[in-house]
């Protein structure tokens, strides 16, 4: 006679949970480091034209860079966390999900770089006598130009995409209530049109209907990232029991 034994290895609550949990503090980690930065740290840079030849507020600004590099690494974080158990859904759009955070992350870091090079001509300029201001200003003035296309480019353009790609994602796997994805999906077009009216000039960015648009997108993820830290996913077919393919074995017959 032939017995035949079948092992199974369930897909675990702890790991699935420990993954929201990541991606959740992760996302909270990006509006801990932004906000500050983008309101309070950068500003006397940002809003000052002769910053470069001024008596400058360097310590602030390098924290704030500091804070905008925290942001790009836990907006990659949150992407990392979330593919192992998103791809389970649709890996394609797992896998552009990770790749529009990583673009996004790239482009913070160019704007972290132009705000710390200010800095630095501002520094080299205080310490040599007859500098050109006049040249230093148009230089630092570019310098800030490019961080303001960042922003626009990263933060804003990016991160309607990313609402795009992780809210149908979302949505569709029922791992958070669906009112919190639809947020997302709402938003998303709202803030990539206002996106591409600000690129051709109709907006100020930070103005009035701009800052309206990317309302829904930032409520999305704030609201993703406490529900995750709270109540990890919900019971899903995709953190469902599974078999696991090498834990699966037929014996050997039996006499």
């Amino acid at each position: 006679m032939t017995a035949t034994a079948t092992a199974t290895t369930p897909t675990t609550p702890d790991s699935t949970r420990r993954a929201a949990l990541v991606a959740g503090t992760f996302y909270l980690i990006t509006f801990a480091a932004s906000i500050p930065a983008a309101f309070v740290l950068l500003p006397p840079l940002l809003d000052d034209p002769g910053y470069i030849v001024g008596a400058g507020a360097d310590t602030s600004v390098i924290w704030g860079c500091l804070l905008d590099t925290v942001n790009a690494l836990a907006g990659i974080g949150t992407a990392v966390a979330l593919f192992p158990v998103v791809k389970r859904q649709n890996e394609a759009l797992a896998l552009g999900f990770v790749t529009t955070r990583l673009l996004e992350a790239a482009v913070i870091m160019i704007g972290v770089v132009s705000l710390l090079a200010v800095v630095t001509l501002r520094q080299d300029a205080a310490a040599v006598s007859g500098a050109d201001t006049i040249a230093l200003v148009v230089t630092g003035n570019a310098l800030v130009a490019v961080r303001d296309w960042t922003f626009l480019l990263g933060p804003s353009l990016m991160a309607a995409l990313n609402a795009l790609l992780l809210g149908t994602l979302m949505y569709r796997s029922r791992l958070v209530p669906r009112i919190i994805p639809a947020m997302g999906l709402i938003g998303a077009p709202l803030l990539l049109a206002a996106t591409t009216a600000t690129l051709f000039g109709q907006f100020e960015q930070l103005s009035v209907v701009p800052s309206i648009a990317a309302l829904p997108v930032a409520a999305w993820e704030l609201s993703l990232g406490i529900y995750l830290v709270v109540k990890g996913f919900k019971p899903s077919r995709i953190t469902a029991t599974e078999t696991s393919p090498a834990a699966r074995q037929v014996a050997s017959p039996v006499t």
